[in-house]
C-alpha cells in the first residue's frame, strides 16, 4: 500500500481530501496538485482512501466521481467488465422496492468475491492439486459432461470408438443427483476454509 502524506501525517482512517473544481479539474489537497481521474484510479487499486468534495458547495461527490471512473474504465478498456444484461438488471433495478437492499446486497457479493478470489490465488500458489479447489474443478468439470451427455447424447461417440454403450437415463440422473451431493459438500468445505 502507498503510504501518502496525509496517511503518513494523520491518524489511521484519514482519508485525502481531494477537490473539484467548476474547470472540472481535481485538486489533491494532502500533496498540492492537480490530479487526473486516473490517477484517483490508481488510488483506489493502492486503497488509498479519499473522499471528493466540490470546491464551491463543500458537497460530498465521491460517488459520482467513482462512477465517472468505472464509465471511463468500461469505455477506454480494451474489455469490458460489466455485461449488458447485468447493466439492464442493475438499471430495472432503481425505483423498484428491492433498490434500497441493492447496495448492501452488491457490497457483500463483491467483498465475498474478493475474499474468496484471494483464497484462489493463495490455492494456485501453494498448487492446487492437494486443495479442496482441484476437487472442485473435477467436479464441475464432470457435470458439464455429464449435461453435455443429457442434453446432447452421442456427442462424444465419434472421438472414443472404444467406449462403452450410453448409459440409461435413469443412471445419468443418479450421477447428477451424486454430482450435487459432493458439490453441496465442497460448498460447506469451502465456508468453512473462510471461517
Amino acid at each position: 500500500m502507498v503510504r501518502t502524506k496525509a496517511a503518513a501525517s494523520g491518524e489511521a482512517g484519514d482519508a485525502i481530501i481531494i477537490k473539484k473544481y467548476a474547470n472540472r479539474r481535481l485538486y489533491n489537497t494532502s500533496s498540492s496538485s492537480y490530479i487526473t481521474l486516473e490517477d484517483l484510479a490508481r488510488m483506489v487499486r493502492e486503497n488509498v482512501e479519499f473522499q471528493v468534495l466540490d470546491a464551491k458547495t463543500g458537497d460530498d461527490i465521491t460517488h459520482s466521481i467513482l462512477t465517472q471512473i468505472i464509465m471511463d474504465e468500461e469505455a477506454n478498456g480494451g474489455q469490458q467488465m460489466l455485461p449488458v444484461s447485468f447493466l439492464r438488471q442493475l438499471i430495472g433495478m432503481y425505483g423498484n422496492s428491492m433498490q434500497a437492499l441493492m447496495p448492501s446486497y452488491l457490497e457483500a457479493s463483491m467483498a465475498n468475491f474478493r475474499d474468496n478470489q484471494s483464497k484462489i490465488r493463495e490455492a494456485f500458489e501453494k498448487g492446487i492439486s492437494a486443495t479442496p479447489f482441484a476437487a472442485i474443478h473435477e467436479t464441475n468439470m464432470a457435470m458439464m459432461r455429464a449435461a453435455a451427455d443429457v442434453f446432447m447424447p452421442g456427442l462424444g461417440k465419434g472421438k472414443d470408438k472404444d467406449k462403452a454403450a450410453p448409459k440409461p437415463a435413469a443412471d445419468t440422473q443418479g450421477e447428477i443427483a451424486v454430482l450435487r451431493e459432493q458439490m453441496a459438500a465442497m460448498q460447506k468445505k469451502l465456508d468453512e476454509l473462510g471461517k
